[in-house]
């Protein structure tokens, strides 16, 4: 069997396809697996780390803001389909799989036009704008939130959760560590709005040296602004401060409280682990869809909601109450644990396999 599968832009995007991909290898270890990407966006460099190969398409994202802008953006995209369309021809594959983004858009579109069946996944609870457009040309759909019918076709749809790192559940807690422990995460760039937050409390933070301990990742963007307020801050013992964490199922096991952005695998690892989080969600994405993924965990009171305009004031507060408060954490841990979908890229994978043969 011939797997065409597309998407990225965002680790968000990756990360669940090349889950897929490893997925698909388990359950049929003679499948021929073949990603189309976007040129010089980071699944170029992600992929092949993985250990598959990715072709890369010179399409990009229109431009909102300035409409006018877009000629050189359809010739592109027109560009990219032709592309597609002979890759198609010369790998043949059964069936396309898209996990959102530009190349997907083009990719998908293209297999669809030449009578490859296609299965989407929507990572996010608002569907993103190239599955929507492709929701009619596909197979299947699989979705990581109830409620996706007002977006999609429901027979359609099937709720499979979104696939996470392998790994991810096999971190170990330390024991010894007899105090709180508080996991603030901002990605692989960072997050600014929580890195300010956390730079303009650190001297709250070090005052509850004796019953916390906090993991601050700041994102590579952000780091030697945050190293640089840290040390200001008299280099707090009980603050460690990284660009990036390694052995991220470790950090998770020990973490009392998380403190994420609310992008679609972050949420989906805080449901798989069961970790009452505080979701601060990035205004700078397209729909607001982060909100949408926050308020689907907030409305089921299992996680805590700051707004990104309000968080310099309210962010760390909010979590210095929150981790002391032993009955709200375990009701959080409880609701945040039944939203949980195991297994999603198996599952996936499963769908996938069907639908190629």
């Amino acid at each position: 069997m011939k797997y065409l599968i597309s998407g990225g832009g965002t680790g968000g995007h990756i990360f669940p396809a090349v889950s897929i991909a490893n997925a698909l290898k388990e359950l049929d270890p003679e499948a021929e697996i073949l990603f189309i990407g976007a040129l010089g966006r980071m699944e170029m460099e992600r992929v092949p780390q993985a250990g598959y190969k990715i072709i890369g398409l010179p399409v990009r994202g229109f431009n909102r803001a300035q409409p006018w802008k877009n000629v050189s953006v359809l010739i592109d995209l027109a560009k990219s389909i032709r592309q597609v369309k002979k890759i198609i021809r010369e790998f043949q594959p059964n069936v396309g799989v898209g996990v959102g983004g530009y190349a997907s858009g083009a990719a998908m579109w293209a297999a669809a036009n030449m009578g490859i069946p296609i299965l989407l996944q929507e990572q996010n609870g608002f569907a993103g704008v190239t599955n929507k457009i492709l929701k009619d040309k596909a197979t299947k759909i699989c979705v990581a939130y109830e409620g996706m019918e007002r977006f999609f076709p429901a027979d359609k749809i099937i709720l499979t959760g979104n696939p996470v790192r392998q790994n991810l559940t096999s971190g170990i807690k330390n024991e010894k560590l007899k105090i709180k422990n508080l996991l603030i995460i901002g990605g692989s760039l960072g997050a600014r709005t929580i890195n300010e937050a956390v730079i303009a409390s650190l001297e709250k933070l070090k005052a509850n040296s004796q019953e916390l301990k906090v993991v601050w990742q700041t994102g590579k963007t952000y780091y030697d602004k945050c190293k640089a307020a840290w040390e200001a801050a008299g280099s707090p013992a009980n603050v460690e401060c990284l660009d990036f964490l390694s052995d991220m199922p470790d950090r998770y096991a020990n973490a009392d409280l998380v403190i994420s952005r609310a992008g679609a695998s972050s949420i989906s690892e805080l449901c798989l682990l069961g970790k009452p989080a505080i979701l601060v969600p990035s205004p700078n994405v397209a729909e607001d869809h982060q909100t949408h993924n926050a308020l689907a965990l907030v409305n089921k009171n299992a996680a805590v909601l700051v707004r990104d305009a309000e968080a310099a004031e309210k962010l760390i507060p909010t979590a210095l109450q929150l981790i002391q408060d032993e009955e709200q954490l375990a009701q959080l841990h409880t609701n945040i644990l039944q939203l949980a979908q195991t297994d999603s890229a198996r599952r996936i994978a499963e769908e996938v396999m069907k639908i190629a043969k």
